[in-house]
């Protein structure tokens, strides 16, 4: 999910992530507000022969795949049964800049068959994408609706037909409705129990084929943005920190309900563990959010900012997940407003994952910024303290573009590497966007920026690798056009081009889409690849 979020009214930019970028690899303490652990990773490397253009440079057994979610591409939103999610909700109030919804959208949910073979055509290994609650399970919990389960059960047989990998998404951002009225969501513990439920459900049905599980997308975003800033359901948040919300707290909503996201994923791995893993042999993690930020200065309170900001972030799920407890910055900042783990929830949470999936983006810049607060308290924002940037020579004025940054996904993955314990990790989104104009534009078609974009991430994976990282795949963001969850039908991340004036949805292949099927097809993973792609 490609996310731009306003962090106030005059600042419009992604959730951030931060890193060090200093000239030696080291591990230096600082002793400023408080003491500071600050991990740093040296420059990043370059390909020695020029890009990569083909998978053989990777390991046998490393998977290229492409992404969807269920509310993001699936549409047939008020069919066979299917309630409403927090989206629909969102969407249906007008809350979107253009207006628009996931009523219909890229229409997979009758299209699946084509979508496969277009997958199979690529040469993909894998395809990753998620599983609507609320339509397996109507109210979030009880009878599972058949006609729910058989759309996924068929989606599922059609990838393993075709010899692809289906990876899935318990939840993207999509909760029940019922949930939400009934009880808050993610704010109350009972959502803990009845995620559990559910995934019980999805591992029951469908693991005897799905052996890549991923219990929560971005819920490092999910939290902040739906509960400190109100820019994506559940839209929840209070004056002066959030955007026209009727209700919510943004100075404690987002820390709890990253708490409960926190323990409903670890309850869900420990029933996957418990009562599944040993038979249907499959994997379980988490995926989060993952931008990487460098100091804007080489000062000792930038430096301290950037380190600040990875606790705050990307350590605010991975502390607990490796080190059994959040981040020392977080709960000194934090205080009382920070949920506290207990002893039995450090040990239900600690080591709850197989794999870390990651979605990164964009690159960022910070500063150092004096820590205020205001009568009405202090939000995550100002629990960070820092002046974000885009580049070096001017401070945040609008949305983000998304240059070719590659050396940011090596610096992240390298980062992770060394304060993480070098776990199993997929880069699980990883897209360049076009916006504006009709999908047939030459411009949006002929999408060498694209190809541009994915050569040279793919490069900074493999140079990870070649350092120690261990990562076990990549995939794009996205297969097809999609309704964002930010931008709508403005912006465009598909290998595929949707027309979506047309009532069926035709899927056209962008140029971006014949690069990565070459590149794929050099070594050749099954009997036969089709030598051409589809447009039907």
């Amino acid at each position: 999910m490609p996310t731009t979020n306003s962090l106030r009214p005059s600042l419009s930019i992604p959730v951030l992530v931060v890193s060090i970028n200093l000239d030696l690899l080291l591990v230096v303490s600082i002793n400023l507000d408080l003491q500071v652990s600050v991990v740093t990773v040296g420059a990043h490397d370059q390909l020695s022969n020029g890009p990569i253009n083909n998978r053989g440079d990777f390991p046998t057994g490393f998977i290229f795949g492409a992404g969807s979610s269920a509310y993001q591409i699936e549409g047939a939103a008020f069919e066979d049964g299917r309630k409403p999610s927090i989206w629909d909700t969102f969407t249906h109030a007008g809350k979107m800049v253009d207006k628009g919804t996931g009523d219909v959208t890229s229409d997979q949910y009758h299209h699946y068959k084509e979508d496969v073979k277009l997958m199979y055509e690529m040469g993909l290994d894998a395809y990753r994408f998620s599983i609507s609650w609320s339509r397996l399970i109507l109210d979030g919990r009880g009878t599972v609706n058949p006609k729910g389960l058989a759309y996924y059960n068929n989606l599922i047989n059609e990838l393993v037909s075709y010899g692809i990998e289906p990876h899935v998404t318990l939840c993207h951002n999509d909760n029940p409705q019922s949930l939400q009225d009934e009880y808050g969501g993610y704010l109350s513990t009972k959502f803990i129990e009845d995620f559990a439920e559910y995934a019980d459900v999805c591992f029951k049905e469908f693991g005897d084929r799905v052996k890549n599980w991923v219990t929560f997308n971005e819920p490092n975003i999910q939290t902040f943005a739906g509960n400190d800033l109100g820019s994506i359901p559940p839209g929840r948040c209070s004056y002066p920190f959030g955007r026209n919300c009727s209700m919510g707290n943004s100075t404690t909503e987002p820390y709890l309900g990253a708490h409960n996201l926190l323990l409903a994923h670890a309850a869900a791995v420990k029933l996957y563990r418990e009562k599944y893993q040993e038979t249907q042999r499959g994997q379980i993690g988490i995926t989060i959010l993952s931008c990487w930020v460098e100091p804007h200065t080489k000062l000792l309170k930038d430096i301290a900012a950037a380190q600040r900001m990875l606790d705050f972030h990307l350590g605010w799920f991975l502390d607990p997940l490796v080190y059994g407890d959040y981040p020392a910055a977080m709960k000194k900042i934090v205080g009382s407003r920070l949920p506290l783990l207990t002893e039995y929830d450090s040990k239900l949470v600690k080591g709850s994952y197989d794999f870390i999936g990651l979605n990164h983006y964009v690159v960022f810049y910070v500063e150092d910024l004096p820590r205020t607060s205001t009568k009405y308290g202090s939000d995550y924002i100002l629990d960070m303290a820092i002046i974000p940037s885009f580049s070096k020579s001017a401070r945040v004025k609008g949305g983000p573009s998304l240059p070719v940054n590659s050396w940011a996904l090596q610096k992240l993955l390298e980062y992770i590497r060394m304060k993480y314990k070098n776990p199993a990790v997929s880069v699980h989104e990883n897209g360049y966007p076009t916006f504006g104009g009709n999908w047939s534009d030459a411009q949006t078609m002929n999408d060498t920026g694209r190809i541009e974009f994915l050569q040279s991430y793919i490069g900074s994976v493999l140079l990870a690798m070649r350092n120690g990282s261990d990562v076990r795949g990549y995939f794009v963001w996205s297969f097809m056009d999609c309704f964002e969850l930010i931008d709508g039908y403005r912006s465009h991340y598909g290998l595929y081009a949707v027309d979506f004036n047309d009532a069926n949805r035709k899927r056209y292949p962008r140029m971006s889409a014949h690069w990565l099927s070459s590149f794929l097809a050099k070594i050749k993973r099954r009997d036969e690849t089709p030598s051409s792609l589809s447009s039907e």
